[in-house]
């Protein structure tokens, strides 16, 4: 049997887990920059705010309403995720984190347990252990657990947040009540594709012929009737180390001097350079763009990226700062306002296995500089240690006017508590 746990509303749950006086009021936390709406409690649900909405067209609404508004605090959430899928390892190791708030559990072996009963217990341990709410499905295949999780968070009263399918009854039940642009797995043109032919929900589409299900929607649509109709064909994933990495933002303003966006660029390849130290990976291609604001129309518009050869593996952020400037002195043009840039780091290898031609080789004195600054910078803070081309009085942070504190993750910030005797 597998397993969903979805954690509820996991933006909104991470900032109530430290303000409990925001609990049963609307939460609303907004994209990088302040920019939309990423995340809603049920109370904001209920108010109308759509997912994606614009925080700026929303602004009055949110102070009608007495909305509570946050900025993404990623150290928080990401820390309160790492606890959550810790606490989850603890009923099975068979576990795929399948995004920040989700994972896959599978329970090999559990035939003579009462699977309903250890949702309870995941259910009550993750509660306790985090303070964040979670919801439980349980089925044979990975597609169904999914179904089962959205009926556990739909019926949350009926089923206390833990459902479980493991008779055909109640799959056929439950893949009748789900909407076929719901079924995960179910893209917006597949969804269109079925409706014409009068396919309305996931029971119907387990019904179409295998044949028509391949030559429409390929071998994954063809996996996915089968892990509906009861055969696992989906197995649990180990999350594989990522084939590309990129750090790209808008600028807070428009910019049109070359040295300002020149530091710019050095940091995203920096920022690059420390992401694939992180997962153990060189790169041997770099890619740089720039545009402008394609918002204003009233400016003349420009835009393009170009792609570098490092000439051999590397993930020292010495190296690719000086290929990253390289390529924006190609494509800077003056006279332009620029929105926009970011490097992108790809044709990715694991660090030992390192591939070099017969005259170029790589700093064998890069690798220890870079180990040194990846241990003062964990030690006091990101962007602690910088280099040369990098502006030392300059942090170039995102928009976020209403961040909360790294109530986890530093101990300046960390909740206070006010004894009177």
């Amino acid at each position: 049997m597998f397993a969903l746990v979805d954690c509820n509303n996991f933006y909104a749950s991470c900032e109530r887990v430290f303000n409990p006086g925001l609990n049963g009021k609307p939460v609303v936390v907004l994209s990088n920059n302040d920019g939309c709406v990423i995340a809603r409690s049920n109370e904001a649900k209920a108010l109308g705010i759509p997912m994606g909405a614009p925080a700026f067209e929303y602004k009055k609404t949110f102070e009608q309403h007495n909305i509570n508004v946050f900025s993404s605090n990623y150290a928080l959430y990401g820390d309160m995720s790492n606890r959550v899928m810790n606490l989850l390892r603890e009923f099975t190791p068979d576990i795929e984190i399948y995004s920040i708030d989700e994972a896959f559990l599978q329970f090999n072996g559990f035939e003579k347990f009462d699977l309903h009963d250890i949702g309870l217990q995941m259910k009550k341990g993750v509660t306790q252990g985090t303070g964040i709410p979670i919801s439980i499905g349980f089925a044979p295949s990975k597609a169904l657990a999914k179904v089962a999780n959205k009926i556990a968070k739909k019926f949350d009263k009926q089923t206390n947040g833990v459902h479980l399918i493991d008779t055909d009854e109640k799959r056929i039940k439950a893949l009748k009540w789900l909407p076929i642009e719901d079924v995960w797995g179910i893209g917006r043109q597949h969804a269109k594709r079925l409706k014409a032919k009068n396919i309305h929900n996931a029971w119907q589409f387990t019904q179409l012929p295998d044949d028509w299900v391949r030559k429409n929607m390929a071998v994954v649509g063809l996996r996915l009737k089968h892990d509906l109709e009861g055969k696992p064909t989906l197995p649990l994933e180990v999350k594989n180390p990522k084939k590309m990495i990129a750090t790209t933002r808008s600028f807070e303003k428009m910019y049109t001097e070359f040295n300002d966006i020149k530091e710019r660029v050095s940091t995203f390849a920096v920022s690059c350079a420390e992401k694939l130290r992180r997962q153990d990976s060189h790169c041997n291609l770099i890619m740089v763009f720039l545009h402008t604001n394609g918002f204003r129309k009233d400016l003349p518009q420009y835009g393009r990226n170009i792609v570098i050869n490092t000439h051999y593996p590397t993930n020292s952020s010495i190296d690719l700062i000086k290929y990253a400037q390289a390529g924006l002195k190609v494509i800077y043009k003056p006279g332009y306002h620029y929105k926009k840039a970011g490097v992108i780091v790809m044709g990715l290898s694991p660090t030992n296995q390192k591939q070099l031609s017969l005259f170029t080789e790589s700093n064998p004195k890069h690798e220890p500089i870079m180990q040194i600054v990846d241990r003062l910078n964990k030690a006091y803070g990101n962007n602690k240690i910088k280099f040369g081309s990098q502006s030392l009085g300059r942090q170039w942070k995102m928009k976020q006017e209403r961040l909360s504190p790294r109530y986890t993750t530093n101990i300046l910030e960390i909740p206070t508590a006010c004894c009177k005797q």
